[in-house]
């Protein structure tokens, strides 16, 4: 009987100290160096840096997955030097050739990248790189532009993660999601779980000779509405990268301000 009291006991103390903490969320601020496309990789880097940036996902004009594993290896040495990780590539091209986009996930497992974001136009494509994230076990993000786009419509990305492996999942691009008039907290909520990236990016839109255009603003400042997806995002433990990026031409050829601005934004509602 005293042996069945202490057994007890014991079983009663280890699931008391083994109770599993809540999660947390783990949302790291970071750049699309898209946005920094007039400057080398070498300036993005130290311009990250000096903004106190630690997460670049890099466009093949910085990084480019055709490049010499020796020029790769240089790369790496700077990012290290720097104190700066590149998490990511993209908006990456895709093909039918699987050896081709087999220089992607090599890239990534070189640079010890999270994710591959891509926006493949043909969609016979997605047997191919399926099985690229099969082998690598590396994520691949779907991108999206804007309306009339081949992923802008939520529901026609819907329809690749309902038939793919749950490692592929949703780059949100959030200022042109909200510019095609799509909801950021419902669409959210909508992937289920699979958002794996984020693009921090902000826009308003103006009527011009009878279109819609979309303009980029300063974070905060557009048509967006960041705080209830990023209280969403805090409560469901969201975790990832929301990397700042423009396609301003203005904001690029000194991103400094737009990069001031959205840390400061970011550090208002998510710190």
């Amino acid at each position: 009987m005293k042996n069945i009291v202490f057994l007890s006991f014991v079983f009663l103390l280890i699931s008391a100290c083994s109770t599993e903490q809540p999660k947390q969320a783990d949302i790291k601020l970071g750049l699309q160096s898209w946005t920094c496309r007039n400057m080398s990789f070498e300036e993005t880097v130290v311009f990250a840096a000096k903004h106190g940036i630690k997460h670049i996902e890099f466009f093949r004009g910085h990084i480019d997955p055709a490049a010499s594993r020796e020029e790769h290896a240089r790369q790496k040495v700077f990012l290290a030097e720097h104190e700066v990780a590149a998490y990511s590539i993209g908006v990456s091209r895709t093909s039918m050739d699987k050896e081709e986009n087999r220089k992607l996930f090599e890239l990534a497992k070189f640079f010890d990248m999270k994710v591959v974001v891509v926006e493949p136009k043909n969609f016979d494509e997605w047997d191919n790189l399926e099985e690229l994230v099969k082998e690598y076990d590396i994520k691949l993000a779907i991108h999206n532009h804007g309306t009339g786009t081949v992923f802008g419509d939520p529901e026609t990305v819907k329809g690749v993660l309902a038939a793919r492996d749950s490692r592929i999942g949703v780059c949100m691009d959030i200022g042109w999601l909200t510019a095609a008039g799509h909801d950021a907290l419902e669409t959210f909520k909508g992937y289920d779980g699979r958002v794996c990236d984020m693009h921090l990016k902000d826009k308003r839109v103006e009527e011009k000779d009878g279109k819609r255009v979309p303009i980029d603003t300063l974070v905060g400042e557009g048509g967006s509405e960041f705080v209830p997806l990023m209280d969403e995002m805090k409560r469901t433990a969201w975790v990832g990268v929301m990397a700042i990026e423009t396609d301003s031409k203005d904001f690029q050829k000194d991103p400094t301000e737009l990069v001031e601005g959205s840390k400061a934004f970011f550090a208002k509602h998510m710190e």
